[in-house]
């Protein structure tokens, strides 16, 4: 009898211990929206049930505490603007990841950046193009949504599409066929029709290229006319899905603009007018100034000891610009340009560019799940899913605290406790 007692004793409590909320205490915790000292953070199983005073929250439930001294939890980073595939052009030219490292090694590179994205903070994120590798990158969704390799959530562009003649790789004869890093199409018709293979075969977006380089060199010119643009903005939007433009002149973002992309990627030749148009139409800017940043060090340029360079000044103006507008800012660095793991780069460079402290974790968190469709994302609020950072001390006072990522929890589920 009195064994009968301690095996029921001890069942119910493993499945007390089953259905514990996990409690993290911090210093303070950023909301999405606004900071706040001495809140608390309850979740139960993969939601958040609470986020506020310690002394507000119901008692009697049990608790799995983790204390999380100095450190200030807020939401996952979403990041607007990778390429998990690519790695830093320094290691290897694009043209050579392109052309020679095969689709094998490209998905196990896009493995290990997918880890280390998700261990800096990184819970949600965008990836717009597959940069050559075909639906690689929408196959690598498939693996980290299954559970079988960790990372963030994942929104994948898959192939791209570019008009004919406009992207590389090229320089090769007409008589050599080699990988390119978008499908090219001319036409509505074509372009309406790839729009649908390319979501019937996975992808959550179309990312389109609506200026581009057309020789080595050059400045970039538009690609698509409007009417191209116009035809496949329509069809991803009669599937559901929404259209985002590489665009850096203010040509080619006009006919993003006026085509109803949802957001503008780069941006670097953009003025006050077409910012204005921006606003107007609500679509938004994915700056990428960390990737700008990167490859002018490639280069060779010695940050800090010499001047800015033309695209680097270029940059500053036009982000200022954008601020001026009032359009709202993406969080997005162009990740792949430079090291996977080192997003922060890009609110570093947010801060240094003009923006609040404030303004850049909320473009990182509550404005870009909003823009980029991540429901139940971007806030630390009830209801809203368990994606959760921290990190030490206070990213308002100082934005290069979120180089220090000690805690991640993704879905609920704790992927770093350091």
């Amino acid at each position: 009898m009195r064994q009968k007692y301690f095996i029921l004793t001890f069942l119910v409590f493993c499945l007390s211990q089953l259905h514990s909320q996990t409690l993290l205490i911090p210093d303070r915790v950023f909301d999405g929206k606004e900071m706040h000292d001495d809140w608390v953070v309850a979740v139960d199983s993969n939601k958040i049930t609470y986020a506020g005073p310690l002394e507000r929250l119901k008692k009697g439930e049990p608790y799995i505490t983790i204390k999380l001294e100095g450190k200030t939890v807020m939401p996952g980073l979403i990041e607007g603007h990778s390429h998990l595939l690519l790695h830093p052009y320094n290691e290897t030219e694009w043209n050579d990841q392109v052309l020679k490292e095969s689709p094998v090694e490209r998905a196990i590179r896009g493995v290990v950046h997918a880890k280390k994205t998700l261990l800096a903070g990184v819970t949600a994120m965008r990836d717009l193009g597959s940069e050559g590798a075909g639906y690689t990158d929408i196959y690598l969704k498939k693996s980290i949504d299954e559970g079988l390799v960790p990372g963030p959530r994942t929104l994948m562009a898959g192939a791209a599409i570019v008009a004919t003649g406009a992207y590389g790789p090229k320089g090769f004869h007409d008589g050599v066929q080699v990988p390119l890093g978008a499908v090219p199409v001319t036409g509505k018709d074509r372009a309406m029709e790839e729009v649908r293979t390319q979501l019937g075969n996975g992808a959550n977006l179309i990312k389109i290229y609506a200026d581009y380089r057309w020789g080595k060199d050059e400045p970039s010119q538009p690609t698509f006319l409007q009417e191209e643009i116009d035809a496949m903005v329509a069809t991803a939007t009669t599937a559901g899905r929404y259209v985002v433009a590489h665009a850096s002149t203010p040509e080619g973002m006009r006919r993003a603009i006026m085509g109803g992309v949802e957001t503008i990627e780069h941006g670097d030749g953009g003025t006050a007018e077409i910012f204005e148009l921006m606003k107007t139409k609500g679509i938004a800017l994915c700056p990428t100034l960390a990737a700008g940043d990167a490859i002018e060090q490639y280069k060779g340029w010695q940050k800090g000891k010499e001047p800015d360079p033309e695209r680097i000044a270029k940059k500053k103006k036009s982000f200022a610009l954008a601020l001026e507008s009032g359009v709202e800012i993406v969080f997005g660095g162009d990740v792949g340009v430079f090291t996977h793991g080192e997003n922060y780069r890009e609110l570093e460079l947010m801060v240094d560019y003009g923006m609040k402290p404030l303004q850049a974790l909320q473009s990182a968190t509550s404005v870009n799940a909003r823009i980029l469709h991540f429901q139940e994302l971007g806030m630390i609020q009830e209801g809203y899913l368990a994606d959760i950072i921290a990190l030490e001390g206070n990213p308002v006072q100082d934005i290069s605290r979120m180089r220090r990522v000690k805690f991640v929890m993704k879905d609920g589920t704790i992927y770093k406790n350091e």
